[in-house]
């Protein structure tokens, strides 16, 4: 792995069509304070504006692109054009700290919350587990529905005034559940083969991209590994990634672990999925984020100067602390 000393948590990166002041990311998580129908409310206006200043990027919580794939019962959404309203009030308030604002899309799939989903889907007819229950496996006409879902929230993700959109394919939700082949086992054009259980992943990016164009970031969350022989791994995700990289579609990829199964890694220390991440970095050009309890100045510059990622997301210190930010970028420990 190559040093180079001259770059650190200060360094500005370029993701997409936007230059990042910093690499120190605000790492999507869930609020728990959506309305019943969906909606961003006055906490979420308030919660990303207070931890904005000062950070790089922030990645908003889950947004859901269907009704029927939120995560949790208080998800917020972006699948109607009613929901850009409030998303709109929290990317302005973003703003004025000067720093850009992603949205995370998501669907469920076979995790959505049984609580507010008619019909539980996924690639194939295989549960989670029992608290979910068993889902239908989906048609090709319901495949390219939701595509066009994910078409249309991209389009309103513009309207709500998002820089850039990051795509959520880890933690055992719905695009995670087409990659792995623990989780599908299509023989149609998406399973079969890795281009197959990949064509779900590609085909919405594509929807994506046709309405932000090649400028505006597209970036995607994965889970690196599924924690099981025979499921995803990091060689895996890097042979899919780089094929989306060449196709031009993506702008940066966020690497977390785990969520296709109720499987817990067995060490969770500081920086434990930073290996995955490094060994994807190596066969691709795009930035790659690092994330998981990566909570000091010293280790995340470290991992900057190291090029073991471009960048450092954080979650839970910036939910107990807004000011963490501030105090870890202008720490120099």
């Amino acid at each position: 792995m190559t040093t180079t000393t001259s770059l650190n948590l200060d360094t500005p990166l370029t993701i997409g069509g936007i230059e990042l002041r910093n690499r120190f990311i605000m790492a999507p998580m869930q609020q728990y304070k959506g309305s019943p129908e969906g909606y961003a409310t006055e906490h979420h206006v308030q919660h990303y504006s207070r931890r904005a200043k000062g950070i790089g990027l922030m990645i908003v919580e889950s947004t859901a692109v269907s009704d029927n794939g939120r995560l949790w019962p208080n998800d917020i959404g972006i699948y109607s054009d009613r929901h850009t309203e409030m998303l709109k009030r929290v990317t302005d308030a973003v703003h004025t700290r000067d720093t850009p604002i992603f949205v995370q899309l998501s669907h469920g799939g076979r995790k959505s919350a049984p609580e507010v989903t008619d019909r539980l889907i996924a690639p194939s007819a295989i549960p989670y587990d029992e608290s979910y229950g068993k889902p239908a496996e989906l048609s090709i006409s319901e495949i390219e529905a939701l595509i066009e879902d994910y078409r249309m929230a991209a389009r309103r993700s513009i309207m709500a005034g998002f820089d850039g959109i990051e795509v959520h394919a880890a933690h055992g939700f719905l695009i995670h559940q087409f990659l792995s082949p623990i989780s599908n086992l299509r023989n149609d054009a998406y399973g079969g083969t890795r281009l197959g259980r990949m064509k779900f992943l590609k085909d919405t990016l594509a929807a994506i991209r046709s309405e932000t164009g090649r400028n505006y970031p597209v970036i995607v969350r994965i889970s690196s590994t599924d924690y099981i022989d025979g499921g995803l791994n990091p060689q895996e995700h890097a042979m899919i990634l780089k094929s989306l990289e060449a196709d031009g579609l993506l702008d940066g990829v966020d690497v977390s672990s785990g969520g296709l199964l109720p499987i817990q890694p067995a060490d969770i220390h500081p920086g434990y999925q930073l290996p995955d991440a490094a060994a994807i970095k190596q066969h691709l050009q795009i930035p790659v984020i690092a994330v998981g309890k990566i909570y000091t100045r010293s280790f995340a510059d470290r991992i900057i100067r190291d090029g073991l990622a471009d960048a450092v997301a954080i979650g839970q210190p910036l939910l107990e602390d807004p000011d963490f930010a501030q105090k870890m970028i202008g720490l120099k420990e």
